[in-house]
């Protein structure tokens, strides 16, 4: 045989390897348990923080989308959407919970560039110790384990909700939209941000929708996607929302993300050797994943939604402070 056939033959072995292994090392998702440790994994071997930064979700790139930096895109995405939910008008001291926290980065932004009193929470302890040791002592962020599905605080315990990406972790939505929403205080301020699949009521998922939503899930310990449409239902059948559920599109201002993720391991190599082979084969391994994720926003599959509610029941605490400082705030009442 010739030294090209070889060649071909050992890459093609390769790639069935590769594949098999993709297929059979998925994290699909069992309990919170296996959300978990997926997040302690991903921040122990501190891969996923080279590349991605602080901030464990995707970045903002305008509208429409220019080139930017992939870090900084992440920090104006919290910045934008602190903007969207209009909570930039709310007064130093506001309470906010961010519910799908990660290693703290909105928290840290949340804290010192706006003054809030923020409490982070995730599913992850290591996660928790990471964001710990993130931040410095004079930034007001405080960070516990917990479970969005039965958080531990009282009703009506905060002024603001924030969450980014944690929605498809969450088994059961009618129970996530309702924990977001009795933890609020009335008057006070849903914004979430979240990966959604398009409303497939009217039209189910064809043939190439189908097997790749099943990936989207199986490998990034995902149960479901919940739609933009959907969500926005069940956040209004909590009974808790004042007026309407306001809701937006972002799949444009995030979709470079994808693909400015991959061009991290180009442009920085130095991630790959300093975690050696095991990191190299994990962060190829992810690959597949991210080209698919790409595909799906790109094809309208999926979108990124954003989402905004006001709890009813009245004036609040956060409404007469706001009143007192002479700063009305138009999400409020």
């Amino acid at each position: 045989m010739s030294t090209s056939l070889y060649f071909l033959i050992g890459f093609l072995l390769l790639l069935v390897i590769g594949i098999a292994t993709y297929f059979l090392t998925a994290r699909k998702y069992q309990s919170s348990a296996t959300v978990a440790d997926s997040y302690d994994q991903w921040t122990a071997d501190g891969i996923l923080e080279f590349y991605w930064g602080e901030h464990i979700h995707l970045g903002h790139y305008g509208s429409p989308p220019r080139q930017k930096d992939f870090l900084a895109a992440k920090s104006d995405f919290v910045h934008e959407m602190v903007k969207w939910g209009g909570i930039e008008k709310l007064p130093p001291g506001t309470t906010v919970l961010d519910v799908g926290c990660g290693i703290g980065g909105s928290s840290r932004i949340l804290a010192r560039d706006y003054g809030f009193a923020v409490t982070g929470i995730t599913i992850s302890p290591i996660q928790v110790k990471r964001a710990q040791e993130l931040t410095p002592q004079e930034v007001n962020a405080q960070f516990a384990v917990d479970d969005a599905m039965a958080l531990s605080f009282p009703d009506a315990s905060f002024d603001v909700v924030w969450s980014i990406e944690a929605g498809p972790h969450m088994p059961d939505k009618t129970v996530f939209a309702r924990e977001l929403m009795r933890v609020l205080k009335p008057g006070g301020v849903l914004v979430v941000a979240d990966w959604n699949q398009r409303d497939d009521r009217q039209k189910p998922l064809n043939f190439w929708e189908k097997p790749v939503m099943r990936q989207l899930l199986d490998q990034w310990s995902h149960p479901a996607f919940s739609s933009i449409e959907g969500f926005s239902e069940l956040l209004a059948e909590t009974s808790l929302v004042e007026g309407e559920v306001i809701t937006a599109d972002w799949t444009q201002e995030t979709l470079p993300s994808w693909l400015d993720s991959l061009w991290q391991g180009v442009v920085r190599p130095s991630g790959f050797l300093r975690y050696g082979l095991s990191g190299f084969v994990k962060s190829v391994r992810e690959v597949p994943t991210f080209l698919l994720m790409r595909l799906a926003f790109g094809a309208g599959l999926c979108r990124f939604g954003m989402f905004r509610a006001v709890r009813a029941n009245g004036n609040t605490e956060l409404m007469d402070r706001n009143l007192a400082k002479g700063t009305p705030s138009s999400l409020v009442g």
